[in-house]
This record gives C-alpha cells, structure tokens and sequence, in this order.
C-alpha cells in the first residue's frame, strides 16, 4: 500500500472575500497521478495556487505528514513541491538553457552534487529543448514553451508535480506529445496532481480523478470508473472533448 505524500481536508481558500472553494478533501499517494478536472471557474487553478503558497487558504494541508500551512512559497519549493502554472511564466529574455538552470535552484541549495547533470535528464525527455537550448524563450512555439516549463520545474527533481492546464492553446498533436511525456514522468516516481479542462486526456493519464464544481468535489474515483460514469460522459466527454482521439 502506497504512502500518502498530500492530503487535502476541508480547504477552503479564494481571492480576499470572495470564496472559490469551499471544503474541499483530497488525497495523492506517492507515485500517485490524480486529475482534477471541471469547468471554467471551478477553482482548479486556485487549488493548485493554495497548495504552493501563491494563496492563502483555510484547512488541513499536510505534505508527508507535515503541515504547510505556514510554510512559504520558497519553503515548499525547498520541501519537493513544484508548479508549471498555466500562463507557463517563463524568462522570455533567456536562453532555453538558462531557463532550466534556474529550475535547478532546489538542488543547489540542497547541495546536491552534480545537479547540472539533470540537464542531460531534461534534455532527453525533450529533444527538441536541447536543440533549441540556445534560443531566447520569447521565441519559442506554444508547445515548445509548455516543454521548457516542465522541464525547468523537473530541473527542481520534485517530488509533487502540480501542472495547470498543460494542454491550454497547444495543437492536437502537441497535446498528445505532452500527455505522453506525463505518462513517461509517472514511471520516475514523481507524484503528479493534474489540474486539466481536457477531461478524456486526463482520465486517461491518471490514477484516480476528482471532479470540481463550484468550488466542491462533486464525483471522485478511479480515473477508469470515471471514464466510463454517465455523468462524467455526458458533462465532460461529450463531441467537443476530443482528448487524444
């Protein structure tokens, strides 16, 4: 039985007055992929923002068994928590390379000898990175600029992944590309959490899968069940979610 790395109880968190969510629970094993998935304005971005420190929030966080509620930004980044956001907020006027060194921070300040050797890590995931590891990253496509983002938080070595709507504006065949590469992080060992509108591909990704509405979990289950649950069809996996067909 696997060990839990996160777990989530009765949080709630959103902008100043305003609530977006209200009580929510989750869990990830290690080793684990779970998917959120819901619509626009359901609080999934906000849910990911309040697990790395970006926003305040109300309940139990805990991080192997530790609480985060008071632990800053940096701090979790210095426990193994890493976010690709979904504006992907990269160092435009900076080479590819440049870009990814700064993502190895964590493990310069751990003292972890040969961290740069992660490099050759990113770079063999993504190919196309290496080729390009000399370009400014203003330059970049969509899809490549969503590599360099996740290969500069894997820079970090961590060991929860959060990633916010990594198929956001990409190519079908680009999104296929990045959700393969999620399939390949999770043999690694790293705990991924997937906040994603593409509910088919992210089902398909995943361990288990909540469903967000306004601000609550409403359905949550293994990823399979819900897959084929009529509800989560009918909602979510309708002829606009093409996912990876």
């Amino acid at each position: 039985m696997s060990a839990t790395l996160l777990k989530v109880e009765n949080l709630h968190a959103g902008y100043g007055r305003a609530e977006v969510l209200h009580g929510l629970s989750l869990h990830a094993d290690v080793g684990q992929v779970i998917t959120v998935i819901g619509p626009n304005g359901a609080g999934k971005s906000t849910l990911l923002n309040t697990l790395m420190g970006i926003l305040p929030g109300q309940g139990r966080l805990e991080f192997r068994g530790e609480s985060l509620q008071r632990l800053s930004l940096e701090d979790r980044v210095m426990l193994g928590l890493a976010l690709v956001p979904e504006k992907r907020e990269l160092f435009s006027s900076m080479p590819v390379e440049d870009n990814l060194i700064l993502g190895g921070f964590r493990q310069m300040r751990l003292g972890q000898a040969g961290w740069r050797s992660r490099l050759d890590d990113v770079y063999t995931l993504f190919p196309r990175l290496k080729e390009r590891r000399r370009q400014l990253a203003g330059t970049l496509s969509g899809g490549e600029r969503q590599m360099l983002a996740l290969g500069r938080a894997l820079m970090a070595k961590p060991d929860l992944l959060m990633l916010d709507e990594p198929s956001l504006g990409l190519a079908p065949l680009i999104v296929r590309e990045i959700f393969n590469i999620i399939t390949e992080l999770r043999k690694t060992g790293v705990t991924i959490v997937l906040v994603e509108q593409n509910a088919r591909a992210a089902l398909a990704v995943a361990d288990y899968a909540y469903v967000l509405e306004m601000g609550e979990v409403s359905l949550s289950g293994a990823a399979a069940d819900l897959a084929d649950d009529p509800r989560v069809i009918d909602t979510y996996l309708g002829a606009a979610q093409t996912g990876l067909a």
